[in-house]
């Protein structure tokens, strides 16, 4: 970087002492005041909040129905849509409730039809789905083979009349009708069948004026592993018209819907150019992609499968609802629908009506990777910022070159002392790093001995300002500060030797500006290794990076930074700070406490091997991430600390805003948990036939209880008292797509609400070896399951196929697996078949088990088989009924219903 005043270079004469600093009476006028850096932390702090509120809270005015007009959209008539979907309760695949959603939205889409523009072609199908097969390759679906049947779709097709060619080139726009079986599902994603309601109607009123065609898919069967979009895209006759596909989706409830992936520049370029309240985030793109979000959307599907260009949209507010009761309406921010309704239909009627957007969808599959990509993100909710990723490489670079050649041409002529003061203050961000993590870290692993629950800040999440943040930020300043001393005592050496002049408190003095210059440009060189970092691995985030090196760099240059060697150091002007932050803050302030916010919420499902998580594995991932933050974003305005009077004040402020949140969360002043912001608890009646050596042994039935929030669950058993729970890590239940390692039992009432005759069964009908290859005919009988996981020892078989009435849905081939095992999940509507037959070719280089290991009880398992029943039995329902009210059920694909089946079949058959 520029050399500034006072670097530290060795010159042979003895230079002219600065009369501002030749007093000892104006040295410590010169100090800065602790009220003045507390100010400028308080200033920062807030502008931090502010840029959040505006970037992420601020939502437009809610539409009636009157306000919007005929072609407008109107939230007050998409939110009665969420409001008779919400009141269904609780509409997973293969439910009654299901059937009437659907009913509901093919009903709202006639109504549609029927009020279409006269010029204005709308079909409505209700389409039956044939049974399908679902392989994909990477994320969440890695070693597992996804089944379905008998689902239902709503299609809506909305093309203009007397233009054939609209018809042959569509737009979608998806989301799915069907919820998880422990919600109602208002955010996720009624509110997405609301908004897509309310679209059409706007769109067929326009679509008059089109050059291609919108296509509406309402489908069932994401929640079971994107089932809905796979089988419209693979079975569909209207597939094939479909050029571009937009997805609406929720990880949260309310707030803005953000665009967090799009495949290409030219198709983010056309939301930006129309968006009323754009919304976009390209780090969310690189974490949901790097797998560090255990969640999939639909898009997934219309990209790997279909090789579609699109977008993805999601509500990402209050994450830790998410497939919960308290996904709610309750919880629907006003303005939240309004927000993507107005965006997405301004960008529907822009795409739908120019040749260019289509022709530029057709071209998609011909671009190169390199020339898809784009760097997106938003700058206060009012402008979109979207570029290449091949023009951010090449800024990139620039701005990596310009900032070496400058470091080193300033470091050569600074000399040996330059660089040792160069290393210096690279120590200083290591140590400010490591401080900065080690103390809330220290604070993360006594939290769970000193709180009623491990994780104690999820309902409250503005707590970890004070258990996490103010620990980080002291630790930050500790660390910099001890980089400052070593600074500081290097350069007193130098300026003894080359400016004997200077002597007592003055020289004390200049060695500390100089000092202070040196920790404020180490704050240039973390950046640029991020930077440096982010474009190698091609990181769309780096932008951020950029910002906090360039803007502070300039602000250094323009405002200090001076070509005279011989010029004593002068004090850092606050107005430097004050430039230096403006846009950085700005640009990512608001990001930065967004993804604190979605962490602290994620945290409440982390543990995804209930009891497989040390309690206080979510402090530290939160503790870790703040620390991060502040260590990096903190490092220009703690420098102006380490010379003034406000040490000691800084930390009696932090002490006390750390000691102030120990007290609310220890005491339980603030609950941990609330009846909006509950813990998952889940419910499990299990009958297990699993170790059962002959067929007159009864099957082992139980309740089981456990959570994917780390920590025991002592304080929920406090209402289950008389239920006759035992906790503890002997409760161990392999759920085959997940092991329960620390749950609850209790075996009181749960010999009623089930039959034998609902036991699934494994049945070896034929086994056969010849040349050394070994097959085996298995038939899987699920009963009156439709919702079953099968796991298939991969060690053991080499490949498989499964025949449904002696057509063969799945094929040799292409099985991954994970932990040598690969999974066969299946989802379907009332209709499904129940029967399957598995034919199992066995590995020719496998030592099999003997018959005495396959009859003790720790013999490996071929076959392991679940089958889930949505019902509540009797003791079921009275525990639900007890748990405290901050307790709920939480549901994903690959967990259980409240009844459970399991079954397996040993290896050796």
């Amino acid at each position: 970087m520029p050399r500034g005043q006072g670097s530290s270079v060795s010159v042979p004469e003895k230079p002219k002492v600065d009369e501002r600093v030749s007093s000892d009476e104006d040295n410590s006028r010169h100090r800065r005041s602790a009220y003045l850096l507390l100010g400028l932390l308080v200033v920062f702090l807030h502008g931090s909040w502010s840029v959040y509120c505006t970037q992420f809270a601020s939502l437009p005015f809610p539409l009636d129905a009157e306000q919007a007009g005929k072609r407008g959209f109107s939230e007050a008539s998409a939110l009665e849509h969420v409001k008779y979907l919400t009141g269904l309760g609780p509409h997973p695949v293969g439910s009654d409730s299901l059937d009437l959603a659907v009913q509901y939205v093919y009903a709202e889409a006639e109504k549609i039809k029927k009020t279409a523009h006269w010029d204005v072609d709308v079909q409505l199908e209700l389409f039956h789905t044939d049974i399908g097969a679902n392989r994909l390759a990477g994320g969440l679906f890695n070693g597992k083979t996804l089944l379905y049947s008998d689902l239902k779709h709503v299609i809506l097709r909305i093309v203009p009349k007397y233009l054939p060619e609209a018809e042959e080139n569509l737009i979608l726009v998806s989301s799915h009708i069907d919820t998880v079986s422990t919600t109602g599902g208002a955010g996720d994603c009624s509110s997405c069948v609301g908004v897509m309601l309310e679209l059409a109607r706007g769109v067929s009123q326009w679509a008059h004026g089109f050059k291609s065609g919108v296509l509406f898919l309402f489908n069932t069967g994401e929640e079971e592993g994107l089932d809905g979009a796979h089988s419209f895209i693979t079975q569909h006759h209207w597939r094939n018209s479909v050029r571009f596909a937009v997805d609406l989706e929720a990880m949260g409830i309310s707030g803005k819907s953000t665009l967090f992936q799009g495949t290409h520049h030219w198709a983010l370029e056309s939301f930006a150019a129309v968006a009323k309240y754009p919304s976009a985030q390209i780090a969310t793109q690189d974490i949901f992609l790097s797998g560090a979000i255990k969640s999939a959307t639909d898009f997934q599907i219309y990209q790997e499968v279909a090789g579609l260009p699109g977008l993805d949209f999601a509500y990402t507010d209050t994450t830790s609802v998410y497939h919960t009761k308290n996904d709610k309406m309750e919880l629907l921010k006003p303005g939240s629908l309004q927000h993507i309704g107005e965006n997405m239909l301004s960008f529907l009627l822009h795409a739908a009506s120019s040749p260019k957007f289509m022709k530029d969808a057709h071209q998609a599959k011909q671009e190169s990777t390199e020339e898809k990509k784009a760097i997106f993100f938003d700058v206060l909710g009012m402008y979109m910022v979207v570029y290449s990723q091949k023009l951010a490489t090449m800024f990139h670079n620039s701005i990596i070159f310009q900032s070496l050649l400058i470091w080193g041409t300033s470091l050569l002529m600074g000399g040996r002392p330059g660089l040792v003061s160069f290393g210096i203050s690279c120590l200083s961000i290591i140590l400010m790093l490591i401080f900065s993590v080690f103390l809330p870290v220290v604070v993360a692993f006594a939290l769970p001995h000193i709180c009623p629950f491990p994780v104690s800040f999820v309902a409250n999440p503005w707590l970890v300002i004070g258990l996490f943040g103010s620990p980080a930020l002291l630790g930050a300043f500790i660390g910099q500060h001890i980089g400052f001393i070593f600074l500081k005592k290097h350069i007193k050496q130098v300026y003894s030797r080359t400016k004997p002049g200077l002597t007592g408190n003055t020289l004390d003095y200049i060695v500390g500006l100089e000092a202070e210059r040196w920790i404020y440009k180490s704050g240039f060189v973390q950046w640029l290794i991020v930077l440096i970092l982010g474009t190698y691995l091609k990181v769309g985030a780096s932008y951020v990076a950029l910002i906090w090196l360039v803007s502070p760099a300039f602000a250094y240059g323009l405002m200090e930074a001076t070509l005279s060697p011989v010029r004593s150091p002068k004090q850092l002007k606050v107005f430097t700070l004050v430039l230096a932050l403006a846009v950085p803050v700005v640009s990512s302030a608001g990001l930065f406490i967004r993804m604190v916010d979605v962490m602290v919420g994620s945290i409440v499902r982390a543990d995804r091997n209930p009891g497989g998580l040390p309690d206080w594995i979510g402090n530290v991932v939160v503790a870790v991430g703040i620390a991060i933050v502040i260590s990096f974003t903190f490092v220009y305005l703690l420098s102006y600390v380490h010379i003034s009077g406000a040490k000691r004040t800084l930390l009696s402020v932090l002490c006390a805003l750390f000691g102030l949140a120990l007290i609310l969360v220890s005491s339980g002043i603030v609950p941990a948990f609330t009846d909006d912001i509950a813990r998952p608890v889940n419910v499990v009646h299990v009958v297990d036939t699993t170790r059962m050596e002959d067929g007159n042994t009864e099957p082992l039935s139980y309740i089981s209880l456990f959570s994917n929030t780390p920590g025991k669950l002592t304080n929920e058993l406090t209402d289950l008292s008389g239920e006759e729970f035992s906790c503890g890590r002997n409760m161990t239940i392999d759920f085959v797509t997940f092991t329960m390692k620390y749950g609850c039992r209790s075996y009181k009432g749960s010999n009623v609400g089930w039959s034998k005759s609902e036991v699934p069964v494994l049945h070896v009908e034929s086994d056969s070896a010849t040349d050394n290859a070994r097959t085996t005919v298995v038939s899987v009988d699920t009963k009156s399951s439709t919702r079953w996981t099968l796991a298939i020892n991969k060690q053991e078989i080499d490949d498989f196929t499964i025949q449904v009435d002696s057509e063969e849905l799945v094929q040799l081939g292409g099985k991954s697996e994970v932990d040598r095992w690969h999974t066969i999940q299946f989802a379907g509507g009332k209709s499904s078949p129940t029967k399957f037959q598995l034919t199992l070719f066995w590995s020719g280089n496998v030592t099999h088990t003997s018959a005495e290991e396959a009859k003790s009880q720790d013999s490996p398992l071929l076959l392991k088989l679940r089958t889930d029943v949505d019902r509540v039995t009797p003791m079921v329902a009275t525990v639900l009924e007890k748990l405290p009210s901050w307790c709920t059920p939480f549901g994903k694909s690959t967990s259980p219903y409240t009844l459970a089946f399991l079954t397996a079949l040993p290896v050796n058959i």
